[in-house]
């Protein structure tokens, strides 16, 4: 038995999307208030990483991987904020050793 095969669509470019232009027009470019969203996410993160592990604890959640990348997501992303406040650190403490 022989099936049909149909032709195959051509393929069109993706326009590449400029998020960086998009957003700064939008918000007015507040970087305060886009380190305070970023904050606000890792500290969900925590919190609800701790609360999972409570209730698995609790013997109220029997899947132990859910509780696991719920860790891993909140460990990750912790580290990834300790690094960019050391990075911004490093960054101030080298423009306060520039002369004038």
């Amino acid at each position: 038995m022989i099936m049909p095969v149909s032709p195959l669509l051509p393929v069109t470019a993706i326009s590449p999307v400029n998020r960086v232009a998009a957003t700064t027009k939008q918000e007015g470019g507040n970087f305060a208030a886009e380190l305070n969203n970023a904050l606000a996410e890792v500290n969900a993160l925590q919190v609800r990483a701790d609360d999972m592990a409570t209730k698995l604890v609790l013997g109220q959640i029997d899947d132990v991987h859910e509780v696991t990348i719920a860790m891993e997501k909140a460990a990750l992303s912790l580290q990834l904020a300790v690094q960019v406040r050391n990075k911004v650190v490093e960054a101030y403490q080298e423009i306060a050793r520039m002369q004038v």
